[in-house]
């Protein structure tokens, strides 16, 4: 059985969703990792005005093997756009959105997104799609974990992340969203 304990965390593996019953993880935590919907309206719904995306930074940088497989492409370069969900001024939600260079070539304006929800964006579009979730602890030393972490005042051994494969009339784009310990802390 793989647990939430932190000596069992050092996995970086992504599980589909239909293992997550194997995975112990905090109370507080599951509903947000497993809710239906897009999770920047269920944010929404919850901050009210306190809720604030905003865009952190955006780069281009070469895809690991593991980005090459959660995208299901051959792309040897993309686009990284990570992204901050806030409630409170407090980070709930560090999300980062790959963008492999041919979906790019297809759809150029995903790069000028700026502070623009992707889902939100994504969803009123004909042609899109989502795969099922996996789910992941992020050790520390991970490199979405590290970003996620590097302006928090708290810095735990790692996160829980999930992360699912978009496509937008046949081009892939992986979104991976990591949760930090004050998720759903009002």
């Amino acid at each position: 059985m793989i647990t939430g304990q932190a000596s069992d965390r050092t996995a970086t593996g992504w599980l589909p969703a239909e293992r997550l019953g194997q995975l112990t993880i905090e109370g507080p935590l599951r509903p947000w990792l497993i809710g239906k919907g897009l999770l920047t309206l269920r944010l929404k719904e919850l901050c009210g005005e306190r809720f604030s995306l905003r865009l952190v930074e955006q780069f281009t940088g070469l895809l690991s093997a593991d980005l090459q497989r959660g995208l299901g492409a051959r792309d040897q370069a993309g686009l990284f756009r990570d992204v901050e969900m806030r409630c409170d001024d407090r980070v709930w939600v560090y999300a980062q959105t790959v963008i492999p260079d041919a979906s790019l070539t297809r759809h150029p304006w995903l790069a000028e997104l700026g502070d623009a929800a992707l889902g939100e964006t994504l969803t009123g579009l004909s042609g899109f799609e989502r795969s099922s979730y996996e789910y992941a602890w992020l050790p520390a030393a991970d490199v979405l974990c590290a970003r996620a972490l590097a302006g928090a005042d708290v810095k735990p051994g790692g996160l829980w992340a999930r992360r699912s494969r978009l496509t937008l009339r046949g081009a892939p784009l992986l979104v991976q969203e990591s949760f930090l310990p004050s998720m759903g802390r009002l």
